[in-house]
């Protein structure tokens, strides 16, 4: 083909309108699946809240100092690979001062687009069925997953009785799947 022939040939407005499209079409494939995000990982370590400190120790009715309250787990488990290999554990953890955390601790699991941490009352379900569940029922979005290794928490809303969720998952929201969840049993 004769570069004049081949010069015809790509101005030909629907050889442009095909080119635009393709490489249309690959740029949002690019940015809906984000396929880079699997080759990279972002960890993530934040101390669970602590005790809190105060100058003048309070005292309990026999007169001695009481112990300083602090964060209790009041459930906790352990997470299960969903769509992508995930482990680490879960606690459901009241602050001293009453309010509640999600804690995610050694967690890992690949990255992806939009992934966040939900609070549900699905059922935790091996296999491919447990995979779609949690956006069915009732549910609470904590967030956006700081990061797919590491140790971090996620506040509960003042209004949420956190005894109402059995559940939590790592949700890909663009793909509506759990990259892994774990049951809260009750301590």
């Amino acid at each position: 083909m004769g570069s004049g022939r081949r010069k015809a040939f790509l101005t030909r407005p629907w050889i442009i309108t095909v080119l635009v499209v393709a490489v249309a079409g690959v740029g949002f494939g690019l940015y809906w699946f984000q396929p880079w995000k699997l080759w990279q990982d972002e960890t993530v370590q934040e101390a669970l809240p602590g005790a809190v400190v105060t100058s003048a120790s309070p005292t309990g009715q026999s007169g001695t100092p009481s112990p300083p309250t602090g964060p209790r787990t009041l459930a906790g488990g352990e997470l299960i690979s969903h769509e992508h290999a995930t482990s680490g554990s879960v606690r459901l953890v009241e602050l001293a001062d009453g309010s509640h955390v999600v804690r995610l601790e050694n967690l890992d699991t690949s990255n992806g687009p939009d992934l966040r941490v939900l609070l549900t009352d699905a059922p935790v379900t091996e296999g491919r069925g447990g995979w779609h569940v949690f956006d069915d029922g009732e549910y609470i979005s904590l967030g956006k997953l700081k990061g797919n290794k590491g140790s971090q928490n996620y506040v509960l809303p003042d209004d949420v009785d956190p005894a109402r969720y059995t559940s939590v998952s790592i949700w890909c929201d663009r793909f509506d799947v759990s990259f892994g969840a774990a049951e809260l049993g009750r301590v």
